[in-house]
């Protein structure tokens, strides 16, 4: 009875991973694919391709056939879904003369009502990873929406005249729903007074935390820590990274088993950055952000600006760092965001806040920030804090949850939607 039982339990079990669509290599006609266009004369050509392949032979093909207007490709519609259940789409695509790839080459899932409708909103495709060949692979792992009962996936070309995108090995999946993804933020409101150096500037930052933070996996201090009420130059704190100022964050991050970020000037040769730091809960330096946007007050005081966007990667997601006057302008949390930033850390002085708000709003990130004349906030993708610190000496501590959707009714999922409608080709 119980040799029974297991077995019948295996075979559920290899029943239930079975994809819905496990597709490698096309032929002519490609059966159970159909053609779509919004109107004839902007179809773009699509024909199956015996030639190129990343698997089996025969990949489906579009091409915008010389027509800067062409939008469309392939469809096909997968029965069996379930509301509220979870699945995992995949597909990998090959394309040549498309000149901004992201906009132009287009994979979705439309979820269907029993009756043909739309359900909820279209899930933009929108994660990207390299393979061999000139091939990425792109991935989405999304919930039906209520009254799901199928899935249309697209694969168009959109508006690329001397375009052509194969996609093959397709793949469509139930897959379990995953937990939360929490991860708790510390963000510090201190501005220490008459420290008369960096070390006791820092030493400060350093005692309130030991005090004042527990069971944080983020501890986020603010820009310049090495120079506030110091009465000292640029060129007096700046130190080279790793340096004394990393090493004492590198114990409190140890102490705490967080990971530590903070403001302060690096020194590289002739040049001097304000750069933030990001410490890892060992102490190692995970990496650092040079700020890109230097009001002129920086530049006059001999500063040089960084030229990069980095992500970090962490042990609870990717996280990105502006400093102070990088949120005056649109495209350092739009950079953060497009290489997958989910939470961005903002070590800041003072700043506009409505520019904070809308940077958490338009690119669907949460933003942590500490400042001395800005407020110490935990704010969510809409834009709404989570914890404020309000005094001098105070903490705003908030718990995220990295996995939950903030999709909006009638717009969708924004954060997959702007990475794929983002139009970076007009100046």
């Amino acid at each position: 009875m119980k040799i029974s039982f297991l077995a019948g339990l295996l075979v559920a079990v290899s029943q239930a991973a079975e994809p819905l669509l496990q597709q490698s290599g096309f032929v002519d006609p490609a059966s159970g694919w159909t053609k779509w266009s919004a109107r004839e004369e902007i179809a773009p050509r699509r024909f199956v391709d015996s030639t190129v392949s990343i698997g089996e032979p025969g990949s489906l093909a579009v091409s915008g056939n010389s027509n800067a207007a062409a939008y469309g490709g392939w469809e096909r519609d997968i029965p069996g879904v379930a509301a509220g259940r979870w699945y995992r789409f995949s597909a990998a695509y090959r394309a040549t003369g498309v000149g901004h790839e992201n906009l132009q080459v287009l994979a979705r899932l439309d979820w269907r009502t029993a009756e043909g409708k739309r359900a909820g909103q279209p899930e933009y495709v929108w994660r990207v990873e390299p393979l061999a060949g000139g091939w990425r692979r792109v991935s989405l792992e999304a919930a039906a929406p209520p009254k799901s009962a199928a899935a249309r996936i697209q694969l168009y070309l959109q508006n690329a005249p001397q375009a052509t995108v194969w996609w093959d090995d397709i793949s469509f999946r139930d897959i379990a729903a995953p937990g939360p993804r929490k991860v708790t933020v510390a963000a510090v409101n201190l501005r220490p007074q008459r420290t008369g150096s960096a070390h006791e500037s820092v030493a400060r930052f350093v005692e309130l935390v030991d005090q004042q933070v527990n069971g944080a996996d983020v501890v986020l201090l603010p820009e310049g820590i090495t120079i506030v009420s110091t009465g000292k130059s640029y060129a007096d704190v700046a130190e080279t990274i790793p340096g004394p100022v990393t090493a004492t964050l590198g114990e409190l991050a140890k102490r705490k088993n967080a990971y530590v970020a903070a403001g302060i000037y690096e020194r590289e040769g002739h040049a001097m950055y304000n750069t933030a730091v990001l410490i890892g809960r060992k102490g190692e330096v995970v990496g650092k952000y040079r700020k890109v946007y230097l009001p002129r007050e920086e530049i006059e005081g001999g500063l040089t600006p960084g030229n990069d966007y980095p992500v970090f990667d962490t042990d609870f997601g990717k996280v990105g760092i502006m400093i102070c006057w990088d949120v005056q302008y649109a495209d350092p949390a739009r950079a953060l965001a497009l290489r997958g930033a989910e939470l961005v850390l903002l070590p800041i002085w003072g700043g506009n806040e409505a520019l904070g708000k809308a940077r958490a709003i338009e690119n669907r990130v949460f933003i942590a920030s500490s400042g001395y004349n800005y407020p110490t906030y935990v704010m969510d993708p809409d834009g709404e804090i989570l914890s404020i610190a309000r005094t001098n000496g105070s903490i705003a501590t908030a718990t995220l949850d990295l996995n939950r959707s903030y999709a909006d009714e009638w717009l969708g999922e924004m954060r997959g939607r702007m990475r794929k409608e983002l139009r970076t080709d007009v100046r």
